[in-house]
């Protein structure tokens, strides 16, 4: 292929893959913005094989990895539940950034004694984010998934040992661009995959989705690197977009989590232990049936449904849809409370409900929502329970402390829908429960609220 018309067609993918990050700023849209984005992934794929300077080899070689991604990437994209997103999001960035640092890598080995320090720099800083990103997306994906415990892990001296890894990796970079060689990139390489580790640890299940964000625009700065060092302008472009959205959503979830990023990240260091709780006494709380949840929901005016990850879990998207349409052909004003990390990932619970058809008019976001709680009758919690805690307000040192909750305890009513009075993700109990204006149906989600629907069609 003629290289203007490689160029060309490389300039045609990036203002696709611009076209589809706007697209993806609004519900209504995301779907056109998915395909555009699609559309350019497939052509930036489709180019390579046109590409100056490529040999039968190389073809196959592409061709053998489109072939494994395929049959890795596609079964697990259709077979991945809602509720596992977040940590399919984790692991997708985890392969991004450790793709490019093994991309750099391999350039940085073809280095000869003439190579510019441009590209001596540019590849390894990709080889050291890259790793960063890689093995801190790896701890991301396993606290989300529960196979190792959510809550900060912190030891004495851990800030110290966090600073002296980071020093150790600065330091055997400066070595590496001076000193070109395998051993040096290996110690760099392997430096950098323990601090990523190192930099999440501290991080509490209820701020990994923030990290996982600043993760992805740590990946889109290696492969803006890896594009410079390739000398392909698609990845600067594409690698670029990611690192700059990365980093403003980064900023926009630790805003409305109510923290800093740097108390996000080593806050657990800070922290004030928590007061134990007094007395040993088991608590009692005020649960009721399907037919109470429907009485209250039938004679209230106006409802607010708060959905969380149990409502994800349960898969009672479309049953809360069904009770939401019954409410609005009774004339009661329906809405929808959105948290922004309600679900454990930014725009969950948006997905979620626009698979059931939930009109978007109907979502309404946190600050938008909670000044109209007051005038509230009913509120109906399925499955969330860290984002209405009042302990982010109330109680210093437990680890929602700070966090923008919505405010439902101001509704007259409260409706929580439980399997059980586990704590929710960040491991800490919900005074709600046991205010005397909240109602515990226990149960899974979707068959309790399918007896609801059945009452509400009795009265």
């Amino acid at each position: 292929m003629n290289k203007n018309l490689y160029d060309l067609v490389g300039l045609v993918v990036a203002v696709c893959f611009i076209l589809a990050l706007k697209g993806l700023s609004s519900p209504k849209s995301a779907r056109r913005g998915n395909w555009i984005g699609a559309f350019g992934a497939f052509a930036a794929t489709e180019v390579v094989f046109y590409s100056p300077g490529q040999t039968g080899n190389h073809k196959w070689l592409i061709i053998g990895a489109i072939a494994f991604g395929v049959i890795v990437g596609v079964p697990a994209a259709r077979k991945i539940q809602m509720t596992q997103m977040p940590q399919l999001v984790a692991l997708f960035n985890g392969v991004g950034g450790g793709a490019a640092a093994l991309v750099a890598i391999v350039e940085y080995l073809k280095l000869g004694t003439d190579a510019s320090m441009a590209d001596v720099v540019a590849s390894v800083f990709t080889v050291i984010v890259g790793c960063v990103s890689f093995s801190g997306s790896v701890v991301t994906f396993l606290k989300l998934q529960e196979i190792m415990t959510t809550r900060p892990v912190v030891f004495p001296g851990g800030r110290f040992v966090i600073a002296a890894t980071l020093v150790g990796v600065l330091g055997s970079g400066e070595w590496v661009i001076h000193s070109l060689g395998t051993t040096p990139l290996l110690v760099v390489a392997g430096l950098s995959l323990l601090f990523g580790i190192l930099f999440v640890l501290p991080v509490g299940g209820a701020d990994v989705p923030i990290v996982i964000s600043l993760l992805n625009a740590f990946t889109g700065l290696t492969v803006a690197a890896s594009g410079y060092v390739l000398q392909a302008t698609v990845l600067i472009v594409a690698g670029t977009l990611v690192g700059a959205s990365g980093t403003i959503l980064t900023r926009l979830m630790a805003a409305a989590m109510g923290r800093s990023l740097f108390g996000t990240l080593f806050g657990a260091f800070t922290a004030k232990p928590q007061a134990a709780v007094e007395g040993g006494e088991a608590r009692s709380v005020k649960s009721g049936s399907p037919d109470d949840v429907a009485i209250l929901l039938n004679y209230a005016q106006r409802v607010v449904i708060v959905p969380g990850f149990g409502l994800a879990v349960a898969q009672a998207q479309h049953t809360v849809r069904e009770i939401a349409d019954l409410l609005a052909a009774k004339g009661i004003d329906v809405a929808y409370g959105i948290h922004p990390v309600a679900g454990r990932m930014p725009g969950h619970m948006n997905v979620l409900l626009a698979e059931a058809n939930v009109p978007y008019e109907q979502l309404v976001e946190m600050e938008e929502i909670n000044p109209t709680f007051p005038q509230t009758d009913v509120v109906l919690v399925v499955g969330a329970n860290d984002v209405v805690n009042p302990a982010a307000k109330t109680t210093p040192g437990c680890p929602i402390y700070g966090m923008p909750i919505l405010d439902v305890s101001s509704a007259g009513n409260v409706i929580f829908l439980k399997r059980s009075m586990r704590p929710g993700f960040a491991g800490i109990e919900n005074e709600l429960l046991y205010e005397p204006k909240t109602t515990l149906l226990f149960g899974d989600a979707k068959e309790s609220l399918t007896k609801v629907v059945s009452a509400l069609k009795a009265l």
